[in-house]
């Protein structure tokens, strides 16, 4: 009787990462149909972001921070990788109306779906980031083997508030406009393109209590600096990325009927 249930929930589990592996190709081929450079913009849109940010700001922080483009970059890709992840989560349900009403799967795969292609674009950006690396000279280190987790960090992270949006958007469209002003304030608050050092004390302890702003800078420190995270960083990481993405689970498992009646 439990090798059956255990053969059963194998053969489920094989099932529902084959609809995530569908998904996340259908999203990235989505996302590239139109281009003729494709996934490649996913290497060159960040490099050149950091080409045009670097000309405008290399003079003001230049003197405070070495090695100021690849500063700039290593910001502007973590920021890049939750921005994909939340605004593509947004819409998971409301894009996938019709396999919601016709397919019976976990409603969560749709939109673990899109962060996970979010987490595909990243990984390509982040080969020529460790390409701009060498390039501007800055040596392997150990500290750098935590850069995986602190991904995985951002990504859960990234997951739980997928989900408040993906629920909100069901039953409030307008979330979509809203998120986006609340990213433009979210994107000057999480200190990408300055030092937190040269603001005011207490508008930098409120930069620094920023959960993407804790995964860009432990980022930096560990690929920049070549310094492991202090165990206040640790903390401060996991706890945002396991409470938001217990918040966002259990927000959207408790809207599921719901969402099957709006969509």
């Amino acid at each position: 009787m439990e090798d059956g249930i255990e053969m059963k929930n194998h053969t489920e589990l094989k099932q529902y990462l084959f609809v995530v592996r569908q998904l996340v190709s259908r999203e990235i081929r989505r996302k590239y149909s139109r281009s003729c450079l494709g996934i490649v913009w996913s290497v060159l849109n960040p490099l050149l972001n950091m080409v045009v940010l670097s000309f405008i700001f290399t003079r003001m922080f230049s003197r405070n921070i070495e090695n100021y483009p690849l500063y700039l970059l290593t910001g502007q890709t973590i920021w890049q990788l939750f921005t994909g992840a939340t605004s593509t989560a947004m819409t998971a349900m409301v894009d996938n109306r019709v396999m919601l009403t016709r397919v019976r799967f976990p409603m969560m795969i749709f939109p673990a779906a899109r962060v996970y292609s979010a987490l595909i674009n990243y990984l390509y950006t982040f080969a020529a980031y460790l390409v701009m690396l060498l390039v501007f000279g800055i040596r392997p280190g150990l500290p750098m083997l935590a850069a995986p987790a602190i991904i995985a960090c951002l990504t859960l992270f990234s997951m739980g508030i997928g989900c408040l949006l993906a629920v909100a958007y069901v039953f409030f469209a307008d979330i979509r406009y809203l998120y986006s002003v609340l990213l433009n304030l979210w994107m000057y608050c999480s200190a990408i393109f300055y030092p937190v050092e040269q603001l005011p004390e207490m508008i930098g302890r409120m930069i620094e209590a920023n959960p993407v702003y804790g995964y860009i800078a432990s980022m930096r420190a560990v690929m920049l600096n070549g310094s492991w995270p202090g165990p206040a960083q640790w903390l401060q990481m996991l706890l945002w990325a396991a409470a938001v993405y217990l918040l966002g689970y259990l927000i959207f498992q408790k809207n599921r009927d719901r969402i099957m009646q709006t969509v």
